[in-house]
């Protein structure tokens, strides 16, 4: 099957790289390949692209994008891992690179995941209630519903979802695993747009959208993977060497912009001291003080781009 997906930001992102031919870069997440042929490009023959992906699919469709698409483009030049981008370092040092030119991650779900309906992340439809990136391991999102007690459950969908009627929607849960346990999309929306008020329905999100993101987050682990990535990326980048990242949720975005501020800091030692104790120095130096938006072009030619940001940082 072909990639449906559309690459948002691309070429903001690739400008922000700074690429040239003969670069390492790594896509953390190639999803549907955009960001990664147009890194080809810059890089050309003498460069070399690693990418990522937890989804075996998108890689085997990336596969045939350029076997078809690029004459320009060689075995050498091109390394594809199934695997998180939270093992960015290990992965790396098992094709002995020790460090990189340029990364990039769009954290986004792809379309091609979306549609793909045998993983169930969209409430549209009726799928198996799985949600999972790699769907060779992990808990799926059924066993999430079926087996989190209340308390673990509304945290969930405060915590990655933000969702207001968390209580409502988890007590109604509960009442109904105990009769027959959930299996698919279907079951669980019907319980969610019972779980709210009808003013919730008539809203421009789908009521079921903050539930559908938080059991997506929790399944795939995506805040503590993001979290062992950043700080890998942040040490095996070259000196100069570039950092982009593409959130599109604000947990994402704000853990993205903690890490790199935190990483740009310099001193801190406290302000009474006469002088640097710490010795402390930026490791990174912010090329983006606000995100990077999509254009109001793009976010009409593709509605899911609205919530994109990109931050951007250089190693120093």
């Amino acid at each position: 099957m072909q990639s449906v997906h559309k690459t948002v930001l691309l070429m903001e992102t690739i400008e922000a790289l700074q690429l040239k031919p003969g670069m390492i870069v790594v896509d953390a997440t190639l999803g549907g390949g955009g960001h990664s042929l147009e890194v080809l490009k810059k890089i050309g023959k003498t460069g070399k692209l690693i990418a990522f992906d937890r989804d075996i699919d998108a890689i085997d469709r990336f596969k045939k994008r350029i076997e078809v698409g690029s004459a320009e483009v060689h075995d050498e030049n091109i390394k594809l891992f199934h695997d998180n981008y939270s093992a960015l370092k290990d992965r790396l040092t098992s094709i002995d690179i020790f460090s990189v030119d340029a990364i990039l991650a769009d954290l986004g779900i792809s379309s091609d995941q979306l549609v793909d309906e045998k993983r169930g992340i969209s409430f549209q439809g009726d799928s198996p209630l799985d949600m999972r990136m790699d769907m060779t391991k992990g808990i799926t999102a059924a066993e999430i519903v079926n087996t989190y007690d209340e308390q673990d459950l509304i945290r969930v969908l405060k915590e990655f979802g933000d969702e207001k009627y968390a209580s409502s929607i988890v007590r109604n849960i509960i009442a109904e695993r105990s009769i027959k346990p959930f299996s698919y999309t279907a079951e669980l929306v019907e319980i969610i747009e019972r779980s709210v008020p009808g003013m919730y329905k008539r809203k421009k999100i789908h009521p079921a959208t903050k539930t559908f993101q938080a059991l997506r987050i929790e399944v795939n682990k995506e805040l503590e993977a993001l979290s062992s990535f950043l700080s890998q990326a942040v040490e095996i980048l070259k000196t100069n060497g570039r950092l982009a990242i593409i959130t599109f949720h604000s947990g994402e975005d704000a853990l993205v912009k903690w890490t790199l501020r935190e990483n740009a800091r310099g001193c801190i030692c406290p302000p009474e001291f006469p002088v640097c104790r710490c010795q402390q120095k930026p490791i990174v130096e912010l090329i983006t003080r606000k995100p990077i938006v999509p254009s109001e072009n793009e976010v009409l030619s593709n509605p899911r781009a609205r919530s994109a940001k990109l931050r951007v940082a250089e190693r120093v």
